[in-house]
């Protein structure tokens, strides 16, 4: 009995110390991975921002009257007060910049981050990777608004009437696809999609109507306006789309839990007390005035809001709370590094800017359908 006990006490420390051991194991492998996404994400922003400053001098300096970024900045400090840095040593170099430059300037980053944003809660919502405010007739509809009063309206029809039409024409065209999406109370992602594609066909049909009985003036006007250009920025636009773009971002924070928890399923996320169908009638509402606002004054920019969510989604994960405010950061930085292409790579030229996210965009979203198809090993 006695070298049983013998044999048995030395067995418990044994036994213990792998306890010891096992404890840190299991706490560093637990906070690891978060550490470093919060790191990670961190360091996106950072960047984001960054770029976004940098393409926001760059392009308020580019212009026919000779200014630098460095004088650019200059001009921004002295405005709020503080005296650093160089004012542009041209004569009509503040004019310049004052009302002409940074209008447009702010009205790119507004409209940037508008339509990214729309995209990135389109996609969450209804969990399809091609969704985008031009999938659901928002630019189909505002362009049909935009050329009825550019054809009827008159010769010297005036900007906010066209981008009045144009606004209100997105957003009931959106709000009629939602409502014919509808079945028993739900709405199915399949038959909004498709929805969308009837819709965008009658529009188009629409508009070519439109381009066939116009005046070649006219004719002119509804197909630079669907090239899309942030030629005529003015303040007043800038204001009314800086409202509705800051009460549509601010929506789609409150709403981006939400779509976390729709994530894990429509079944999971009824259960965990999200009404489902009223989720996607409100992101519907929020898309509209997102996309209508983003369009309305610049015409149809194609392209930002799907990809925008894609390129964010593979650098920070699908998380909607990170996700949503850092595409509107990206989105406003894609356009204003458009915006910079189109009035550089051509000598005293200004390009449509539609036309070049376009050109640019497809290249790049396919590349980025076969990364993935390639990392997925395939879509089946």
């Amino acid at each position: 009995m006695t070298r049983k006990n013998r044999s048995a006490t030395p067995a418990a420390p044994a036994s213990s110390e792998p306890k010891k051991d096992a404890a840190p194991h299991t706490e560093v492998t637990a906070n690891t991975p978060s550490s470093h996404g919060r790191s990670r994400t961190t360091l996106v922003f950072v960047l984001a921002v960054t770029a976004l400053v940098l393409f926001a001098l760059v392009s308020a300096a580019i212009g026919q009257v000779p200014t630098t970024p460095l004088e650019v900045a200059g001009s921004v400090l002295h405005r709020i007060g503080l005296d650093w840095g160089p004012l542009p040593a041209h004569p009509s170099g503040e004019a310049a910049l004052w009302q002409v430059r940074f209008p447009r300037v702010v009205l790119a980053l507004l409209v940037g981050a508008a339509l990214a944003t729309a995209g990135a809660l389109l996609q969450g919502v209804f969990a399809n990777p091609l969704a985008e405010p031009g999938v659901i007739g928002v630019s189909a509809g505002a362009a049909v608004g935009a050329g009825t009063v550019i054809v009827f309206g008159g010769a010297f029809v005036a900007a906010w009437s066209v981008a009045g039409a144009a606004f209100v024409a997105g957003l009931v065209t959106t709000l009629l696809v939602y409502l014919l999406a509808r079945s028993n109370g739900r709405t199915e992602v399949v038959t909004l999609v498709l929805t969308g594609v009837a819709i965008n066909a009658f529009a188009g049909g629409l508009i070519a109507f439109l381009l066939f009985v116009a005046s070649p003036s006219a004719r002119d006007q509804i197909v630079f306006w669907q090239l899309g250009s942030l030629n005529g920025a003015v303040w007043d636009s800038v204001g009314v789309v800086a409202v509705l773009t800051a009460v549509g971002i601010a929506a789609a924070v409150i709403i981006a839990p939400r779509l976390d928890l729709l994530a894990l399923g429509e079944s999971a996320a009824r259960h965990l007390g999200v009404d489902v169908e009223r989720l996607r009638r409100n992101v519907i509402v929020v898309v509209a005035i997102l996309a209508t606002a983003g369009v309305a004054f610049t015409g149809i920019i194609l392209f930002v809001g799907l990809i925008v969510p894609h390129l964010v989604r593979m650098l920070v994960g699908p998380g909607h709370r990170v996700l949503i405010p850092l595409s509107a950061i990206v989105g406003a930085v894609v356009l204003l590094a458009a915006d910079v292409g189109a009035r550089s790579l051509v000598h005293n030229a200004d390009l449509p800017l539609g036309m070049l996210t376009s050109l640019v965009g497809g290249p790049f979203f396919f590349w980025m359908l076969r990364r993935t198809r390639a990392r997925a090993g395939g879509w089946g």
